[in-house]
């Protein structure tokens, strides 16, 4: 990220903390259209009568979209995956991991076309494979890649949202995507799953959708983010209780396939490809309370990969169990 980028958004940031108190009534949470159980929360009145938020939510493609939309001051509150809260954090953006929404396994997964004669990441070199530059998933092909002995400049890594990732591919112009749901399943038709983020985390590379928000907002609004976290924690609950009671015909997987556009048929496949975590176990050394370092370990990473300029020494200030703590005490 070049200096005058981080410079805007220092300023975007600053910005956003003077618009925090004000944005407290009426707040935008962003996502990434996964059909997973917090989405139910967008289906009902019940988080804005637990928070007194008038809520809009938004979807975005990429984490980079998020870090550009919380550095305006825009969004306050959103889903961002591991190696954007590296990025944002990196680049003095104000804000804080306060939750996990989900661990990734293979809900973010390299496919591959059945005829690209790709069995293996090591089948990778001298391929095109496209991928939303700056998110999670490019975080696990890059991990995948350093763990075969690949560089990047071994294979030809494409850049594209989600949708450009579909219409490449049924143009035939890419040989595979590491790419997550809705595109997962449509691609998935006319190609193999070669290897998932479950396995890049075993070898090194663990990477999760968090709740990250602005830290001045979370200040003045201690209270109902506290219940926004305690709303997620319930209907999560609500899944890891029965996930087997979650069939394609049951009610909150058509509740979730309507407020997503998911096909109900896949949901219940693509709710396998995460984990999800009880709040009460999110504040241990294992996750939030041991975060900081992590979030340096990627950071670090993405140096290395010509990424990021720089990483900062220490990211114990990006990162705030509290809010988890007091939802899973109430």
């Amino acid at each position: 990220m070049t200096i005058k980028m981080k410079h805007l958004l220092l300023g975007a940031a600053a910005s956003a903390l003077l618009a925090g108190q004000a944005l407290a009534e009426k707040i935008i949470i962003g996502h990434f259209g996964n059909p997973t159980p917090m989405q139910l929360l967008s289906t009902s009145d019940e988080l804005a009568q637990a928070t007194g938020w008038e809520i809009e939510w938004r979807k975005f493609d990429a984490g980079t979209d998020v870090i550009a939309a919380m550095a305006s001051g825009d969004v306050v509150l959103s889903e961002l995956g591991s190696s954007p809260v590296a990025i944002g954090a990196s680049s003095g953006l104000d804000i804080q991991l306060i939750a996990y929404s989900d661990v990734i396994g293979k809900a973010e997964s390299l496919i591959a076309r059945t005829d690209a004669g790709i069995a293996s990441v090591a089948d990778l070199k001298g391929k095109t494979v496209a991928v939303p530059i700056g998110s999670t998933a490019h975080y696990s092909l890059m991990g995948a890649l350093q763990h075969e002995g690949l560089s990047e400049a071994d294979v030809n890594i494409v850049g594209m949202k989600p949708d450009d990732i579909a219409a490449a591919w049924g143009q035939g112009t890419i040989d595979a995507a590491w790419i997550w749901q809705p595109v997962q399943s449509e691609i998935l038709k006319t190609g193999t799953l070669v290897v998932g983020a479950d396995q890049t985390a075993e070898w090194g590379f663990p990477t999760y959708d968090g709740w990250v928000v602005n830290k001045a907002f979370a200040e003045a609004n201690t209270d109902k983010v506290v219940a926004f976290l305690k709303a997620v924690d319930k209907v999560n609950g609500m899944y890891l209780a029965d996930p087997a009671a979650w069939t394609a015909d049951s009610e909150p997987v058509k509740a979730l396939a309507a407020a997503t556009g998911a096909d109900p048929a896949q949901v219940p496949a693509i709710l396998e490809g995460f984990t999800f975590l009880p709040m009460a176990d999110q504040t241990g050394e294992a996750w939030l309370a041991g975060a900081a370092p992590k979030i340096k370990t990627t950071a670090d990473f993405l140096v290395k990969a010509g990424r990021i300029d720089a990483a900062l020494d220490d990211y114990t200030g990006f990162v705030n169990p509290a809010y988890a703590a007091a939802a899973a005490a109430q």
